[in-house]
């Protein structure tokens, strides 16, 4: 992807451009979490819930919402818009250009959704204290936390990896949208959303136009948010959307796409604002009164620990294998399957999309959603510990391999 030119590096310069790295923003989210977690069980926790709680915006245009709510509501589509433009940028230019090289990380994605739901829902619907609902908290994987891991234990290997993990991560969190969209919307106001749908076409038609100016398109974004928002869809629906909808194609004479420069600038804001705030407000869970083990093993945190550490691996692994049994199919240069099933283990790293799910499937139950947010939380950092191992392990291998 295309790069702005070198310029000085002021300190505020250096900052943005050290959160366009993928360790640092992992290292700020997981900060943010663990900062929550404590908070929340220590003996400031009421001021905690406090500021969670605390109401904030426009009551007249239904937009007088929780810190919380806001942050899952409306950065968390910031972090989607990114999302969206990474996913065009690979369509159009990128690693999903082909289809041969594209199909065996969108078949992986795929299949560590399917599989994770699988799993969760047989251990929900085999007994009487199963919540079934919750089939959705572990088909995601966190975009942020995976390119970290990969990217503090995974130095030493092909850059094809970061590029598989990279598509498998967007297309799979694409789905999870798709999955909140379709399952976990409650009621949906047809007029809100007919409009926030003519709104999209507007700004689709702005892009082909070649017009420019950000007081066009930041207004009609956040009017767009606003709309689906109202609609009952849930409004990170609108970040998906607008990335797709930007303009990836280079014309002549620019080495920068729309969506490869709003990318540029987006990306830290997300990275080091966006994302952490919503990890700060969804990972603070008190502990007061809970048995950890307990809501551990019982099947709602049960489901969702084998439905990542176990199902996400399984089902990555198969979803490419299966594809690959095609004619002219084949697993991308230099990667082997061992590759793929370390990867299968970053995917498993949940955490915010997974978390955001949790709040959706479980708002009408304080205790179920602790428990499937403390059982994200102990998924992820597994999955984490299993996916830096794996990662070490073949970073050697492909170092003995080019020596």
């Amino acid at each position: 992807m295309a790069t702005p030119p070198t310029t000085t590096r002021t300190v505020p310069r250096a900052v943005v451009e050290s959160l366009r790295d993928e360790t640092i923003g992992g290292a700020i989210l997981l900060i943010a979490a663990a900062v929550a977690l404590i908070w929340a069980n220590s003996p400031w926790s009421a001021e905690y819930f406090a500021l969670a709680n605390y109401k904030i915006g426009p009551e007249s245009l239904e937009l007088n919402l929780s810190l919380s709510k806001w942050a899952a509501d409306g950065l968390l589509a910031v972090f989607f818009f990114v999302a969206g433009l990474e996913l065009k940028y690979e369509f159009v230019r990128g690693s999903l250009h082909k289809f041969q090289t594209a199909v065996v990380p969108v078949a992986a994605a795929l299949g560590g959704m399917v599989i994770p739901a699988l799993f969760f829902l047989i251990v929900n619907l085999t007994t009487d204290l199963g919540e079934p609902t919750g089939w959705g908290i572990p088909m995601a994987t966190d975009i942020a936390f995976a390119l970290a891991v990969l990217a503090v234990a995974g130095r030493r290997l092909p850059v094809q990896v970061r590029i598989f993990l990279l598509t498998l991560a967007v297309v799979d969190d694409l789905g999870a949208i798709t999955v909140i969209a379709l399952f976990y919307t409650d009621a949906v106001e047809s007029i809100p959303l007919a409009i926030a749908a003519l709104l999209l076409g507007l700004y689709a038609y702005l892009q082909k136009k070649r017009v420019r100016g950000w007081y066009i398109y930041l207004p009609l974004a956040l009017v767009i948010w606003e709309m689906i928002h109202r609609s009952g869809v849930h409004a990170t629906v609108a970040g998906v959307a607008l990335g797709l909808l930007t303009r990836a194609k280079l014309d002549p004479g620019e080495t920068e796409s729309p969506s490869e420069r709003l990318q540029h600038i987006v990306h830290p804001i997300s990275a080091g604002f966006c994302v952490p705030l919503f990890a700060f407000f969804a990972a603070g869970i008190s502990l007061a009164g809970i048995n950890p083990v307990q809501a551990l093993t019982e099947p709602l945190g049960l489901g969702i620990i084998v439905g990542l550490v176990i199902g996400k691996p399984i089902g990555v692994v198969g979803g490419a294998y299966l594809v690959t049994r095609f004619k002219n199919i084949d697993l991308p240069d230099v990667l082997h399957w061992r590759d793929i099933l370390a990867v299968g283990f970053v995917a498993g790293v949940g955490f915010t999309v997974s978390l955001l799910v949790a709040e959706l499937a479980f708002d009408y139950s304080e205790v179920l959603l602790v428990d499937a947010k403390l059982a994200v939380l102990f998924a992820s950092v597994v999955s984490a510990i299993l996916a830096a191992v794996a990662l070490i392990r073949r970073g050697r291998h492909h170092d003995a391999i080019s020596s």
